[in-house]
């Protein structure tokens, strides 16, 4: 992070990448290299070998902050729990601010992020500068959009820790204000949602006044709401909310015109209930929810019961015991293009037994950072490994539960039906959780050629897994 104005490298951060490498050069020289890590929100099942992980748990938090210019050098494993606290006193926070308090900012470029700032900002990679990635050979090299490694600044989007970790990361930061103010907006007919979405896109307005987040919940194909929320130094006059009592906030979307929360509350507004899966575990009783301690009402908490029952299945065979059908896990945010939004939710409505499902919209930010390492102007692709098309509006649609396997299905046969029409759609699928492509379509769909390169040049012994490894196969 040479040669340029902006946060400084101070001796705090130089000591984390010491301990970066330090612990790289521990490993075994010849075994995987796996990332310790105490969280998680990848919702794929791993063998856990046992053998030595990589330790980067000193790349973790602020190192600085240029107010005038509106950046920050941040650890690549702070979570962005870690990031509001300490940027939002500053009057700042990231660009993008994905909606799980224990998503950390490098997972986030390397994974995908998405929240209801993406359809002006883009997704979290969009707003890095520049970033430090420890790559598969043990070096520490500095990725820029125009540098000697823009090949790997360009190609860190989606490709999940498979060429590198980011240790580091130069990253824009947006103004905040105290409050956000918020209006639930209800819709009867899903093309009319898709309708308002391409308005307020295209103008950051509604009805006269500012979008500054924007997005909605699809409870039937008959019910559906948008969320329009704009910043403000004021309450206008109503109290703030607070979900972490009786009421989980996305039901205050079914019957509240307006609302209020702190800019705090408004960014961890879906953790709290794990948006609404947080019902699988009684935890939206109105008896459990007077009990659950409030602190413990939070993403992580959800996550680790969901993992303790993944080991032992001791509520799966509960169920067939009853003479329940197994069930498959169907736990998916795809990216749909704005006008074929529509015919997705109908068909996925026919489809698929889940409701609600989220609906976050997103546009690749105009003249952002790879569209200068070595995309020419008006590149289709400016991240070759998640190949949204640059200048078109798509909509991020997000749904997590489980639905029963029929008599004569197979475990994974929803999965590929979203696939498929996912595919079909002109759309993209993220690869957080379980994937059942093939090896030739999932090449063709994730960096074909271009990963290949870029794998060779910066892993060029094999330490990290292959993307396909990784998402298709869980090694």
């Amino acid at each position: 992070m040479m040669g340029r104005m902006g946060p400084a490298r101070t001796p705090a951060y130089e000591a984390a990448l010491r301990s970066a490498r330090e612990s790289f050069a521990a490993l075994p020289p010849d075994a995987p290299v796996r990332l310790a890590k105490k969280t998680s929100n990848l919702f794929r099942n791993r063998t856990d070998t046992g053998a030595p992980r990589l330790d980067l748990s000193a790349c973790r938090g602020v190192f600085d902050v240029d107010v005038e210019a509106g950046q920050a050098l941040v650890g690549g494993l702070s979570t962005y729990e870690q990031l509001v606290d300490e940027l939002l006193p500053h009057g700042f926070m990231p660009l993008v601010v994905p909606q799980l308090r224990t998503i950390t900012i490098g997972g986030a470029v390397v994974g995908l992020g998405i929240e209801s700032t993406s359809f002006r900002n883009g997704l979290p990679h969009e707003s890095v500068l520049e970033a430090d990635v420890l790559t598969g050979d043990g070096e520490v090299v500095t990725a820029t959009p125009g540098g000697e490694h823009a090949d790997l600044y360009a190609s860190l989007a989606n490709s999940y820790g498979t060429l590198g970790y980011t240790l580091g990361l130069v990253i824009e930061l947006e103004r905040t204000s105290p409050y956000v103010l918020l209006e639930h907006h209800r819709f009867t007919d899903l093309d009319e949602v898709v309708a308002t979405i391409g308005s307020v896109m295209a103008t950051r307005e509604h009805e006269g006044r500012r979008v500054d987040f924007l997005d909605g919940v699809v409870f039937s194909g008959q019910e559906a709401y948008l969320t329009l929320g704009r910043w403000s130094t004021t309450t206008d006059g109503l109290r703030p909310s607070d979900y972490t009592g009786a009421e989980p906030y996305y039901r205050s979307i079914q019957h509240k015109r307006r609302d209020v929360l702190t800019a705090e509350d408004y960014l961890w507004r879906w953790d709290t209930d794990w948006f609404w899966c947080s019902r699988a575990f009684g935890a939206q009783h109105p008896t459990v929810r007077r009990l659950w301690p409030r602190r413990l009402l939070r993403s992580d908490v959800y996550w680790k019961i969901m993992a303790f029952e993944q080991r032992h299945g001791w509520y799966a065979a509960y169920q067939r015991s009853r003479g329940r059908p197994p069930q498959e896990r169907v736990i998916q945010d795809v990216e749909i293009p704005l006008d074929r939004t529509a015919d997705f939710l109908r068909w996925f409505g026919r489809e698929v037994p889940i409701e609600p499902v989220w609906l976050c919209p997103v546009r690749l930010r105009a003249g952002a950072g790879a569209s200068a390492g070595g995309t020419s102007a008006g590149a289709a692709s400016p991240w070759p490994l998640y190949p949204m098309r640059a200048g078109e509006d798509y909509v991020n649609v997000g749904f997590w539960s489980a639905v029963d396997i029929p008599p004569g299905g197979s475990p994974g046969d929803t999965n590929r039906a979203v696939e498929d029409q996912v595919t079909a759609l002109g759309g993209h699928k993220g690869l957080y959780s379980e994937a059942f492509y093939d090896r030739a379509t999932f090449r063709e769909l994730y960096g074909g050629d271009h990963l290949d390169v870029v794998k060779d040049r910066y892993d060029p012994r094999g330490r990290l897994p292959t993307l396909y490894d990784k998402a298709v196969r869980s090694r």
